[in-house]
């Protein structure tokens, strides 16, 4: 039997467009209960939910709906896509259901094997424990070499302005289509079972399931990469791995190998600015930019041709997180950053970017005192800004993460009419390599028909037969010209969307070389370092100091300190003071190793230019906006004792501004506060971390705060807020309490009890000046 709630007909006509999901904390295990389309103005709850009194009932349920329902409006987002549309016809729902094998045929017992007498062998003709134990050694595949630790999600992307006047690609051309994507981020060097908040690159890649097929803008966090050419990619990866001699270290890059590789190729300059950097450690996938790192094209219905850098711009700003508090929340929670991002989509509070583009006209490609085509280059948005033309909104979680997530195949050579490709040689590499990959990984070339692989318009080609075929081709004709089938399936002309290769000018001879314009190494690297504030700056040189220090050989230490001089004296200065190095007092030559056999070393020395600018603001975190705290976690103190009515006016101001509150306590027990109903508890102070909280409150009430003064999982949540710079707010009576910590006065300290100017400390950057006070 099920029991009916009535839901207004105002509420009801956005029902009928959602599925949903409505979190009901005081039912038991904070029971999740799904709705499906409705065709009437009544909800049904399953009887295993209907046990507290009918009205109470229903006016906590209503109110939770309409919460949920508010946060689906105002991301103007609708769960549904046509890709998860198109997932549905492969979703298995097993409640209800039978167990079976795998050709259907129901399983009385699956607890014991076929055996002869009950403590007899187990007999080879049990063909349900074959299949079952058989399948189970095979559930493994071959995880990415790189890139294989990472987390996606489903969404949509919304183009705000036709750029039809560079491109034919019509997901770009018609701002009345919604382009379902799946969207996967990762970290680069670890395994699929390392951290999350490994100092490293991040993935960020992106499938549009167009009209036209799939496009794959496949990405990093940065803008720049490593190398030049992917003949070195295999190099830097095999560098950057664990050891081969003993497997060590997991998803770090402080240790010999690397170093070695990168002291001597100087190319790299410019990426390890960025990954020593506060960008290599984001706050959130959420909170990060993301780069399409190589020169693409844009080409329109006429044939023209231009450049085009991509950018993602996150709505909620660029936040990242101290390196002592990235290695705290790794012990603490290895999965941080993919709990946030299933969390947020769970929670109906999307993420969200701003896709942006830097066009270049095609006559302007040589106007730039660097080469569009080299990969460790950026072009400043001072000097070609960027235009923001859409928005991607991610806003449901895979119903399967092996299916979905881990099966996606990516390929940045995955392009549509009106997108193409440079001459960039470490783009066209990558157009092989990740093809050959997913051959590997996946097992076949028919990894195309998996579900998330796909594309949602019908596929018609002459492939047929290999491994995993999942079609069922009709016909007896597989191949081109024929008359049998009257010439289909037939090519399509390019003004009916048939893709035609940009006919640029080639001509040149066969070399294994790399243009002078490429060896321009240091003026960018440079022009960031520079661009930092003094914080940044300091992050910087501090990430130096702490990976050369794991550096075993004193050689390759000191030959990368002599190498940062060609960045800046003082850092280089800084870092060799800090392990131990000699200090160098000049400019030391950066040598390059990477030339052919018969090369003359002294054509591959690096060229010094001066660029165009001094400094770039858009490259500093710091100077980016920061006027929102949505999905910001503030935990809150309490205990037995407590100012209720502080935290009943903290959750109010903060879920007004879209943060979330968490209740730390001694235990799970409901707090009681000073007067009033009990409170639930989130988290325990000694299962929870500071390092996993953006900011802490500390409500007053005697009897609670001589209760968490005597607990040093407390004081040791607010020591480490403090310590990564964070803001703390407390009510007055908390003097108790903070005089146990090392909380000082200073900025981003409010102990008045003054929430809004503690809300107001979470939106602004972290106060990094107190580590100044440390120092």
């Amino acid at each position: 039997m099920l029991y009916p709630i009535n839901i207004p007909k105002t509420l009801l006509r956005i029902l009928t467009k959602i599925n949903f999901t409505v979190k009901i904390p005081y039912l038991p295990l904070n029971r999740q209960i799904s709705f499906a389309a409705q065709t009437d103005s009544i909800l049904h709850f399953p009887p295993s939910t209907y046990f507290l009194q009918q009205k109470f009932f229903r006016r906590k349920v209503y109110i939770t709906v309409k919460t949920i329902l508010w946060q689906c409006r105002k991301k103007n987002s609708v769960v549904r896509s046509k890709k998860t549309t198109d997932l549905s016809k492969n979703v298995v729902d097993s409640a209800g259901q039978q167990l079976t094998t795998d050709l259907g045929i129901p399983i009385n017992d699956d607890h014991n094997t076929l055996k002869a007498g009950n403590r007899g062998p187990t007999l080879l003709q049990d063909f349900i424990f074959r299949e079952k134990i058989q399948h189970f050694d095979r559930e493994r595949i071959p995880e990415r070499v790189v890139h294989a630790r990472g987390t996606g999600a489903h969404g949509v992307f919304r183009l705000k302005k036709s750029l039809k006047k560079y491109t034919s690609a019509a997901f770009l051309n018609d701002t009345s289509v919604d382009t379902p994507v799946f969207v996967r981020f990762s970290t680069v060097a670890g395994s699929r079972g390392s951290g999350d908040l490994a100092r490293d690159v991040r993935g960020f890649a992106v499938k549009f399931y167009t009209t036209q097929g799939n496009y794959d803008l496949v990405g990093n966090n940065i803008p720049v990469f490593f190398i030049q050419d992917s003949m070195k990619f295999p190099d830097l990866v095999h560098s950057v791995k664990p050891e081969a001699d003993n497997e060590m270290p997991q998803a770090a890059s402080a240790h010999d190998t690397f170093w070695d590789f990168i002291s001597l190729t100087p190319e790299a300059a410019h990426m390890i600015m960025w990954t020593m950097s506060d960008r290599a450690i984001p706050r959130s996938f959420r909170m990060m930019e993301g780069f399409g790192v190589h020169t693409f094209r844009l080409i329109n219905d006429k044939g023209e041709s231009h450049f085009v850098k991509f950018h993602w711009k996150p709505v909620l700003g660029m936040h990242s997180v101290a390196w002592d508090e990235a290695q705290k929340i790794n012990g603490k929670n290895s999965d941080f950053h993919r709990q946030d991002l299933w969390n947020a989509i769970d929670s109906g509070q999307f993420p969200e970017w701003d896709l942006g583009m830097q066009i270049i006209p095609e006559k302007d490609e040589h106007q730039f005192d660097f080469d569009l085509l080299d990969p460790t280059k950026l072009i400043p948005e001072e000097i070609v800004p960027v235009e923001i033309v859409g928005r991607m909104t991610l806003n449901k979680n895979p119903d399967n993460f092996f299916a979905e997530t881990e099966q996606i195949a990516f390929n940045p050579g995955n392009i549509v009419p009106g997108i193409d490709f440079s001459n960039d040689p470490l783009l066209h590499g990558r157009i092989l390599s990740y093809t050959d990959t997913h051959l590997h990984r996946l097992g076949s070339q028919n990894f195309t028909q998996i579900p998330i692989n796909r594309p949602i318009v019908p596929a018609y080609n002459n492939h047929r037969d290999g491994f995993m075929q999942t079609n069922v081709p009709q016909g007896k004709n597989i191949y081109s010209p024929n008359t049998v089938a009257a010439g289909c399936p037939f090519q399509a002309a390019q003004k009916d969307g048939g893709f035609v290769a940009y006919a640029q000018k080639v001509d040149g001879e066969t070399i294994r070389a790399r243009s002078r314009s490429f060896f321009d190494h240091f003026s960018q690297p440079r022009l960031f370092f520079n661009s930092q504030s003094t914080h940044e700056q300091r992050h910087i040189k501090n990430a130096l100091s702490f990976e050369l220090s794991k550096v075993k050989s004193p050689v390759i230490r000191q030959r990368m300190v002599n190498n940062l001089t060609n960045i800046d004296l003082g850092m280089a200065q800084y870092v060799a003071a800090k392990i131990g190095a000699t200090i160098p007092s000049k400019l030391m030559v950066w040598e390059n190793l990477n030339i052919p056999a018969d090369g003359d070393p002294a054509e591959f020395t690096s060229v010094d230019k001066k660029p165009a600018l001094k400094t770039s603001p858009a490259l500093s975190m710091t100077h980016q906006p920061f006027d929102n705290i949505e999905t910001r976690c503030i935990a809150v103190l309490a205990a037995d004792g407590v100012n209720g009515d502080t935290i009943k006016q903290i959750k109010k101001e903060a879920a007004s501004k879209g943060a979330v509150v968490k209740i730390v306590a001694p235990t799970l027990s409901p707090v009681k506060p000073i007067k009033g109903s009990s409170i639930a508890v989130d988290e325990t102070i000694f299962n929870t971390a500071g390092v996993l909280f953006d900011a802490v409150y500390i409500p007053g009430g005697k009897k609670s705060i001589d209760t968490l003064s005597q607990e040093d999982d407390a004081i040791n949540i607010i020591n480490d807020i403090f310590k990564h710079c964070k803001a703390i707010g407390a009510d007055k009576d908390a003097k108790a309490l903070i005089d146990k910590t090392k909380v000082v006065k200073g900025k981003g300290i409010n102990l008045d009890g003054n929430t809004k100017t503690f809300l107001q400390n979470i939106a602004a950057p972290r106060a990094w000046e107190r580590e100044e006070m440390r120092m």
